[in-house]
């Protein structure tokens, strides 16, 4: 789980049809570029990104605040807010200068909390039903799914899949399809570790896919925005969290909507910040037979507040600290987890590792819900193979994928 800046993503998108006055069918023409919001509404010292969708054009992107003296924005679509007030961001294509759109910016007021400096791990508690209900979805809206064969073999199908976000713009990821089953047939969603995008999944996708699971990896937010690091210090953080929960949940809709999948050996899988977000997922999300959670604390405010992440917690702004504190605090996963059952949950962890810290890990499995279990390996961050080997049994055991060879 690293840090890092922020970039923009852009994306092409079908061109849609109206019907005209004389009952005839055109063409719609789209304009060549959209950005992803009408208004953004933030505090003085915080911020948010803005990413565009490019039509029929090459770009770059070139965006402009109308006044910069109450927020900036820098050439990938990051937003600062520096004073009260409210201006435009303009965007414009350098070979479509004539097609530009706009943002409305306003800009409040910080609250009295931001001239605190916190530092010390918030008290989380337990998340409430009005906290999960962030996470909220139209289940009935469309998903578009869109697969595009990737490798084909005697044994499983990988593609590429794409499908609508509740949240705006299409999730990415990939799916691995076990060939020659009759049936209904067990399924796995599973989120990436940091630093690892869905198609780096492939190999993993696909051992589970050959032992008869259908599996979807999907790619967060961050990484569809073109950023290796899910943390900006912004309440686009939380947004980005919100949406992903939101996304995790749509991938088990694709994997019931198949017509492929047993709903009841449906299991998540997770490693690092893959295993962080879901800490939250299983809270949530209430189709889940079983879910492995490997080297994983309790979110993203956990993490930047162990030893080793507080200088660089500590050269934030106060007001830049305090702002995040109060985003992210009430979206951590840790606050979800106590709601998990009757998930089934195992938990992994590295008795060494300095990236999350035992006892953290231990926080996280103490405030779990049952069933749960949590089994020590003597290894640091990246667990050993045996870590696999007992990830494979134990879903052989909760949702019936195929025994390992030799077990």
């Amino acid at each position: 789980m690293k840090l890092a800046g922020t970039l923009m993503t852009a994306a092409l998108v079908a061109g849609s049809f109206v019907a005209c006055d004389n009952g005839s069918v055109e063409p719609k023409i789209d304009p060549p570029l959209t950005l992803s919001l009408d208004s953004v509404v933030v505090v003085a010292g915080d911020g948010s990104l803005i990413s565009a969708t490019i039509r029929n054009a090459s770009g770059p992107v070139q965006y402009v605040s109308r006044d910069q003296s109450v927020a900036t924005v820098n050439s990938s679509g990051a937003v600062r807010a520096v004073n009260t007030g409210s201006t435009y961001v303009v965007a414009t294509l350098s070979d479509r200068p004539d097609a530009p759109d706009s943002v409305r910016v306003r800009v409040l007021p910080q609250p009295a909390y931001a001239n605190a400096c916190p530092a010390s791990r918030p008290n989380f508690g337990v998340a409430t039903a009005a906290d999960r209900a962030l996470f909220a979805y139209d289940v009935k809206a469309p998903l578009n799914l869109q697969k595009t064969t990737q490798t084909t073999n005697s044994v499983f199908v990988l593609s590429g899949i794409t499908y609508d976000s509740p949240a705006g713009g299409s999730v990415t990821g990939i799916m691995a399809e076990p060939v020659g089953r009759s049936g209904l047939l067990p399924a796995m969603v599973i989120l990436h570790p940091s630093g690892t995008p869905a198609q780096g999944m492939a190999p993993y996708a696909q051992l589970f896919a050959a032992h008869g699971a259908i599996v979807i990896v999907i790619n967060a937010p961050y990484f569809r925005r073109g950023g290796t690091s899910q943390f900006l210090y912004t309440s686009q953080d939380r947004r980005e969290q919100i949406q992903l929960m939101q996304d995790l949940q749509r991938a088990v809709d694709v994997l019931i909507a198949s017509g492929k999948v047993d709903p009841a050996r449906i299991a998540f899988d997770g490693y690092s910040y893959g295993a962080v977000m879901g800490s939250g997922f299983v809270g949530i999300e209430r189709r889940l037979k079983a879910a492995v959670l490997a080297a994983a604390l309790g979110g993203p405010l956990t993490l930047q507040t162990t030893p080793p992440n507080l200088p660089s917690l500590a050269n934030l702004s106060c007001a830049t600290r305090a702002l995040w504190f109060q985003a992210m605090t009430p979206i951590e996963p840790i606050r979800f987890i106590s709601n998990a059952a009757p998930t089934a949950l195992l938990f992994q962890a590295g008795r060494f590792d300095t990236t999350v810290l035992p006892a953290d890990a231990q926080t996280l499995y103490d405030a779990a819900s049952s069933p749960k279990e949590i089994r020590w390996y003597d290894s640091g961050h990246v667990l050993p193979e045996q870590a696999l080997l007992d990830r494979h049994d134990w879903l052989h055991q909760q949702i019936g994928i195929d025994p390992r060879a030799g077990s």
